[in-house]
């Protein structure tokens, strides 16, 4: 009989990146990477599972961009072409290192396994839908999906606009339903940003519960009896579950986490820069500035610039015993846990799912192992959803969260300081300018309302937290700049455009045609 549980939540989410206008683009990048070292990986995890009679549960956001990026048949089209490209480029690894060092060739091999596999499962198995893929899992009750903000726009500092907020809420939840077949019961807050009565606009909108850092729930505005280890409700019932610290470190803790140890596979070390510059070309960006490919054949080592052969069946082994100490550790704190509260404690275990796979390559195999050792090695913890848990535990503690974030300092630092602070003036004026147009205007003409639908994309997709996050962290901040200067410029040319009675049709076809997210949009979520 089990004495608590555990609850793995993955965070899915990239910023909306598809241009049509060019034939190819560098951010587009991150999308296909993380489909071939996450999103497909995890798929085939959840098969295997399936297949052996593993009963397992997850918790799985699928955040409305993400949604649109896998359903989105021009993006579809541009990931055949990648994994076909590296297809090719495994082939020609394979014939490079044949005479050379045999793990490199060994790991070459693996390398062609792998984009052969994802290429089947991809293009046949799931119909170059992983959505579909992902739903099948949740139709099975295995997997809980939940959603996100609309454009993953960090709520605490939206709040100058009721609307705003709002809409970020209502906008995702109806594309959830448009493609998963029904209303999300969950949510991960953006950044698990939260902040007081957020909560009336969650339980409005049908959701029951979301995740917030462990400092949101231990400084909330009444002591929790149980810490982290049981859910609280708000005033307004909907559950927030937070996060434990301790299964956390073990897993990102950049000097104790599992991703460090120097037998897993190093991230930064790719043929995209080591090798001659004309063999990789075909394969990185078509201005010629070197990128990942994906092919490592070194191992993490040591804080050295000297970097050991990469052996993938060492790290398996690595990864199995890795996920054996997690399962123990979890076992012990349950059920010290179980016998203090005298009631089953739930551990949440949140984690962005691109680790899996993308930053830490075992990853994926370790959740594996872990799920499998769980459910076969030990009867203590059993794995469990949110959802499952407020069903069969509805009586919990009331505590209003307190403001909060799960990022650098646990509040709104990262999102808003001085390489980023000015966006916030724009959009909080750009909210105030939709609800003005969409409470003016409730029977405009159809021109007048694709005018309107498409200020609403402009706005969501210029509130991204991605954009503001990317300025903070000085990577690729010229592209996260320019999208949000354009996505300001654009609505603020229709927001002109309207109170003149002058609509651009064309220029308004021109962006309908890129920023194309959110087809069913409905402008009076700003009314």
């Amino acid at each position: 009989m089990e004495k608590g549980y555990l609850s793995f939540v993955l965070h899915a989410h990239l910023p909306y990146v598809r241009h049509p206008e060019y034939d190819e683009f560098l951010e587009e990048r991150w999308f296909f990477e993380a489909m071939s070292e996450t999103y497909i990986p995890l798929l085939e995890v959840f098969e295997g599972l399936d297949r052996d009679g593993i009963d397992f549960r997850l918790t799985m956001s699928l955040t409305p961009p993400l949604i649109s990026m896998m359903t989105d048949p021009l993006l579809q089209d541009r990931y055949a072409r990648y994994l076909y490209k590296h297809l090719e480029l495994s082939w020609k690894e394979i014939d490079r290192t044949r005479h050379g060092h045999h793990l490199f060739h060994r790991t070459a091999q693996m390398y062609h396994h792998r984009l052969h596999r994802a290429r089947w499962l991809f293009d046949e198995r799931w119909g170059r839908n992983l959505v579909a893929g992902f739903r099948h899992f949740m139709e099975a009750g295995k997997l809980e999906i939940i959603t996100c903000g609309a454009t993953h726009g960090f709520l605490p500092l939206l709040r100058s606009s009721h609307e705003a907020v709002r809409a970020q809420i209502e906008v995702a939840c109806n594309l959830h339903e448009k493609h998963l077949g029904r209303r999300p019961r969950g949510i991960w807050l953006p950044e698990c940003g939260y902040f007081s009565g957020l909560h009336e606009i969650l339980w409005n909108n049908g959701i029951r519960f979301f995740f917030v850092d462990s400092h949101a729930v231990l400084y909330g505005d009444s002591r929790p009896k149980y810490g982290v280890y049981a859910p609280t409700y708000t005033p307004s019932g909907v559950a927030a579950f937070g996060r434990d610290y301790e299964s956390s470190k073990q897993v990102w803790s950049a000097k104790e986490g599992y991703p460090g140890d120097p037998v897993y596979r190093d991230f930064y070390r790719d043929i995209g820069f080591d090798l001659d510059f004309n063999y990789v070309r075909p394969y990185i960006n078509p201005d010629g500035t070197r990128v990942m490919t994906g092919f490592k054949y070194h191992r993490i080592t040591g804080h050295t610039d000297h970097k050991e052969p990469y052996d993938p069946w060492h790290a398996q082994e690595v990864a199995a015993h890795h996920a054996g100490n997690f399962m123990f550790n979890r076992k012990n704190q349950v059920e010290y846990l179980s016998d203090v509260m005298g009631k089953p404690p739930i551990i949440v275990a949140p984690y962005d799912a691109e680790l899996y796979g993308h930053w830490w390559f075992e990853g994926v195999d370790w959740l594996n192992y872990v799920i499998r050792k769980i459910a076969c090695d030990q009867d203590s913890v059993k794995l469990l959803t949110p959802w499952e848990y407020l069903c069969r535990h509805p009586k919990n503690q009331m505590v209003e969260p307190s403001e909060s974030s799960w990022g650098n300092k646990g509040y709104a630092e990262v999102w808003c300081n001085g390489t980023n602070d000015w966006v916030y003036r724009h959009l909080h004026e750009m909210a105030c300018r939709m609800t003005e147009l969409a409470r003016a205007y409730a029977t405009p003409d159809d021109n007048l309302r694709r005018a309107l639908n498409q200020m609403a994309r402009e706005l969501l997709l210029a509130q991204s937290s991605d954009w503001a996050f990317i300025m903070n962290s000085g990577t690729m901040v010229e592209y996260a700049v320019k999208r949000t200067k354009d996505h300001i410029w654009r609505f603020n040319k229709l927001y002109w455009d309207i109170k003149n009675f002058s609509l651009d049709m064309n220029f308004l076809g021109e962006i309908e045609w890129k920023d194309n997210i959110f087809p069913n949009i409905d402008y009076r979520a700003y009314t």
